[in-house]
């Protein structure tokens, strides 16, 4: 069974728009990792997080892949397939 990624063609070429989860940094809350979209470059808190806003953008737009916005890890996930993707 093939398991491949059918939204990779909507990666575009992004640059984070925060230091930080957007949401959480306007509620005063915090975060536990980072995801960024890579449709629109939206930094949003990962589901290990309370509130969970890279799954709720995601919800939101229909971008379908976040790539790990923390040092030294090279993946995404794509939310639509429920694939993880290697970015390196």
């Amino acid at each position: 069974m093939d398991m491949s990624c059918t939204h990779i063609d909507q990666i575009r070429p992004v640059t984070a728009g925060t230091e930080g989860c957007e949401e959480c940094l306007a509620l005063g809350d915090s975060w536990v990792h980072l995801r960024m979209c890579l449709s629109c470059g939206h930094i949003g808190c990962c589901d290990s997080s309370r509130n969970r806003h890279a799954t709720k953008h995601y919800r939101r737009t229909d971008h379908p892949i976040a790539a790990s916005h923390e040092p030294g890890e090279d993946w995404a996930w794509c939310y639509a397939d429920e694939l993880m993707l290697e970015t390196a």
